[in-house]
């Protein structure tokens, strides 16, 4: 008992010791905040006493609150005396009720003792390290004179502290096959192979690599990347999920990354198109990235609770593609984690709450595409304005028009109107008005005002009259329809009706009349939207009249439209509050649009989305040019050089390579100019790219996950990559680009959906077999095959794919109807080439992989062949019912190539052509 008790203070004496000389540091050995405490506050504290709870009145979300008094009525943390510092005698307590954490495990004696040496150095604070602006760092020496770029400088220079060597470089045909798939998403051809592997330059890969740069297809490998991230969904979302029309924003990011657009002036377009001088079709088209939001066209459903969401998910978007920040949970509290505030969030919510969309079934705003002949009429219109305008007010009266025809806002959707009599909205968005019925518009500024534009319909024809601020008041505008001949509700029409020149804000009474109604149900007009403008006045009758009548005939057009996004003007500027506890129902007080603190300063952009996107690819900004970077790398290499691409505050993983992921950042933003195509070259010409992704023992130990790079670069290939590496190979793949969203062969049974008339019609001809980017993606019902293979659902934003292994993907490559056909194009290809089982074999293995197959696998392949074709042979309406009967009538031995489809199937389920090596 004596030994043991020995034994135990002897143990206590050894820690105390222990502890004390981790306290008595030499002064230039100081505590590193970031690496040192965070973590421990971070882990063990800040849950209690962060930013969302305030235990006791104590709090670690900065320095500041830290050292303030609690409610004790003194400080937990006194600077450089520990030993009268509460947080320490709290730490330390032998009471359970007092010690902290409380209720937990205690901190381990090394956490207390770096602690205590942390407040006996002053309990300095430092920012985390993605918040701090990157310095270009001095490139490490490369002792042995073969690094080809920095990168190699880096990573080997890591590798040596590791006692690692990289591999050497891949074989040609294996690094073309990586190189492709990365840089454009599909194979190369083996002609191609043949071409590099011949060149015996010393450019000879630096060629492979502008010729790949400079592929048409290398824009749509590389906005799979970015329609993640917005997405991008050719659906609106929610239980209705009907269609939206944005496939032009899908051919606006191809275009974007084959122009090497800066990404500079990509961010900016996408977030603030629309306020740049006289913006383009393609500015306003980029917008349409943060009207992916989803859109609730349910009956009954609030339009502002739908804003509002559509809003909060702007916001956390932004942050996240942007800056690698989690921005969401600030909208309940102050960040847990970082010093982001609460009041914070609603500043930047504050950029966005004044764009022109109110979550209506019409997805206005919207950006009209006109066809050629609608298109002379807007020149005839504008001829017509010059004509009577002078020319100091032709420029302005030019934009505005081509704004009114082109977008037409802003729109006032029937949300808006006010105490409804006889009057109601339908399904909760359109405003219908029975005989007598009226509505209330309040305070509109009619000054300068001289025409209604009207998005109306009728079945029962009838009046309708807007009297200015009283039920009896003024008649400034009137609308009178026939009935209709059939008593069928007539389409939506845009009607153009004069209104009285009144100036100031009055509330207008929208007063619905017929008489002839018999059901008291019934409605006398269907109100979509209406819009308050004027027309030049100065046109004498018979030419307004002709004008008025192209402009209406314009407003009618058949013609598609995108939803893109339109700041509000003055009038309609709308107030942004923070919410209590993130209840959009519960105001607060009012923000003004702002950046966090932490963060450099905002005050010299504008106040809007166009400030915000310039200071996001501001120079001061530490975080965009890293967290592209980052996001380029991983699509690369598997992992991020920071793994939590979405996430780079102080919950995020450490970066590997601190000091490359600088240097890259300071180098895409100087000296290439934000150029992807400049940064990806660098990438993939640097021998770390190159290097066999051949392991050893020894590196599975030290380096399992390959984070240190001492091979190259084997993981499972995208969804997308995965399925169009198989029609490539299978000599399916349409080359045909752009355009609206294709309909590929899907189970049937996959679209059924309450509520929708939507159906899943097989597309003809070569649109079937088009690239996976331009697969219609409805939000509620993915194409199966591309979710199995961890595509992203698009409901929310996509950082970081996570890779996933199972059973069901290897059912989709066996037993998918678009894998089959695959299949079968590479066993004619096969079958054509040779005449013995054997060499069709290898031949289809080459095709598919670059490289001579394995003995032990041809022997394999063979003997399955073998089955297969004896199988065949033996039934010959499998054969029929295989293969089908066009191509069971026009093949010269069907049984042969039945059982070489099989080969074939199996080929394109090897691990090796799924893989990325």
């Amino acid at each position: 008992m004596l030994g043991k008790y020995f034994y135990t203070s002897l143990s206590i004496l050894l820690i105390a010791v222990t502890a004390y000389l981790s306290c008595t540091r030499q002064p230039s050995d100081s505590i590193d905040f970031n690496a040192d405490i965070r973590p421990i506050l971070n882990t063990k504290c800040i849950s209690c006493h962060g930013g969302v709870k305030e235990s006791a009145g104590f709090s670690l979300f900065s320095r500041e609150d830290a050292l303030r008094k609690t409610d004790s009525g003194k400080p937990a943390i006194i600077p450089g005396d520990p030993d009268n510092s509460e947080f320490m005698r709290r730490l330390t307590s032998q009471d359970t009720e007092e010690r902290m954490p409380y209720h937990a495990q205690p901190l381990s004696t090394e956490e207390i003792a770096k602690l205590k040496e942390w407040i006996k150095q002053g309990a300095h604070w430092s920012k985390h390290w993605a918040y701090i602006a990157p310095q270009k760092p001095s490139v490490p020496a490369d002792t042995s004179g073969k690094a080809i770029n920095p990168i190699d400088n880096f990573i080997w220079a890591k590798l040596q502290q590791q006692g690692l060597t990289p591999m050497p470089e891949a074989s040609k045909s294996v690094l073309l096959r990586r190189l492709s798939l990365d840089l454009t998403g599909l194979p190369p051809t083996e002609i191609e192979v043949q071409v590099f592997t011949n060149d015996t330059s010393s450019q000879a890969y630096e060629k492979q690599v502008d010729r790949l740069l400079a592929s048409p297809h290398f824009g749509e490998r590389w906005a799979a990347m970015w329609l993640d991230m917005a997405r991008y969904s050719d659906t609106k979302g929610y239980e209705k999920d009907q269609y939206r029309n944005v496939w032009r924003y899908r051919d606006y990011v191809i275009k974007s990354f084959n122009e090497d657009k800066p990404f500079s002036e990509f961010t900016i377009e996408q977030l603030a198109g629309d306020l740049l001088p006289q913006p383009t079709e393609e500015q306003l088209i980029a917008t349409t990235y943060h009207r992916n939001t989803a859109n609730n066209d349910e009956g009954g459903t609030d339009d502002e609770e739908f804003r509002t969401a559509a809003l909060l998910d702007r916001v956390s978007n932004t942050w996240e593609v942007w800056q690698g920040v989690t921005m969401s949970c600030v909208q309940c509290h102050s960040h847990p984690y970082d010093p982001i505030k609460h009041e914070e969030f609603y500043q930047s919510m504050a950029f966005f709450d004044n764009t022109r969309d109110e979550d209506v079934p019409s997805e206005a705003p919207t950006l009209v595409h006109f066809d050629p002949a609608d298109e002379l009429k807007i020149t005839q219109l504008k001829d017509w304005v010059k004509q009577a305008l002078p020319p100091t007010q032709q420029q302005q009266e030019l934009d505005r028009m081509e704004s009114l025809v082109r977008i037409g806002e802003p729109k006032i959707h029937p949300h808006t109107f006010d105490q409804l009599t006889n009057a109601a909205l339908i399904d909760g968005k359109y405003l219908g008005g029975g005989h007598d019925g009226f509505a209330r518009l309040k305070g509109i500024d009619l000054t300068g005002k001289t025409n209604l534009i009207l998005n109306i319909s009728t079945r029962n024809g009838g009046t309708l009259k807007i009297r200015k601020d009283r039920l009896d008041g003024e008649i400034l505008a009137e609308y009178k329809v026939p009935q209709s001949v059939n008593g069928k509700r007539q389409p939506a029409q845009r009607e153009i009706i004069s209104i009285k020149q009144t100036s100031g804000k009055h509330d207008l009474y929208f007063v619905f009349q017929n008489s002839s109604l018999k059901n008291a149900q019934d409605y006398v007009f269907q109100i979509d939207w209406i819009l308050f403008t004027d027309l030049p006045q100065t046109i004498d009758k018979a030419e307004y009249a002709k004008a008025k009548e192209t402009l209406l005939q314009l407003l009618n057009a058949n013609a598609e439209k995108t939803p893109v996004m339109q700041e509000n003007p003055a009038e309609f500027r709308r107030r942004t509050h923070m919410f209590d506890r993130g209840n959009w129902l519960t105001k607060g007080k009012e923000v003004q649009p702002g950046t966090p603190e932490i963060l450099p300063s905002f005050d010299s952009y504008p106040k809007n989305r166009l400030g915000l996107a310039q200071w996001l690819v501001s120079p001061e900004n530490p975080l965009t040019a890293r967290v592209t970077v980052n996001r380029f790398w991983e699509q690369l290499f598997g992992y991020g050089l920071v793994e939590s691409m979405e996430d780079f505050g102080s919950q995020g993983t450490q970066p590997s390579h601190p000091e490359l992921l600088d240097w890259l950042a300071m180098n895409f933003q100087r000296q290439q100019g934000w150029q992807v195509k400049k940064l990806l070259k660098l990438m993939v010409l640097s021998h770390t790219y190159r290097q066999s992704s051949v392991t050893s023992p020894e590196l599975i130990e030290k380096d399992p996950a390959n984070r240190l790079l001492a091979r190259g670069p084997r993981f499972r290939l995208t969804a997308e990559q995965v399925r169009d590496q198989a029609l490539s190979v299978g000599g399916l793949l349409s080359q045909k680009m752009y355009g609206k969203s294709v309909m590929p062969m899907q189970p049937e049974g996959v679209w059924k959906v309450v509520y929708s008339d939507m159906k899943w019609e097989t597309s003809p001809g070569e649109d079937a077999f088009r690239r996976a980017i331009y697969t219609f993606w409805r939000r509620s019902s993915p194409y199966p095959s591309l979710l199995t293979f961890d595509a992203a659902g698009r409901e929310i934003c996509v950082s970081r794919r996570i890779r996933t292994n199972t059973p069901l993907q290897a059912l989709v490559t066996l037993n998918d109807t678009v894998y089959l056909m695959a299949a079968r194009g590479l066993a004619q290809k096969m079958q054509m080439a040779e005449e013995v089982p054997e060499k069709q074999i290898a031949a289809g293995y080459y095709s598919a992989l670059f490289r001579q197959v394995p003995e032990a696998k041809l022997k394999l392949l063979t003997k399955f062949y073998h089955e297969a074709d004896t199988f065949y042979k033996q039934n010959p309406h499998q054969v029929v019912s295989f293969l089908g009967k066009e191509t069971y009538s026009t093949n010269r031995n069907p049984p042969q190539l039945a059982a070489l489809t099989l080969v074939a199937n199996a080929i394109l389920n090897l691990d090796e052509f799924v893989m990325k090596e």
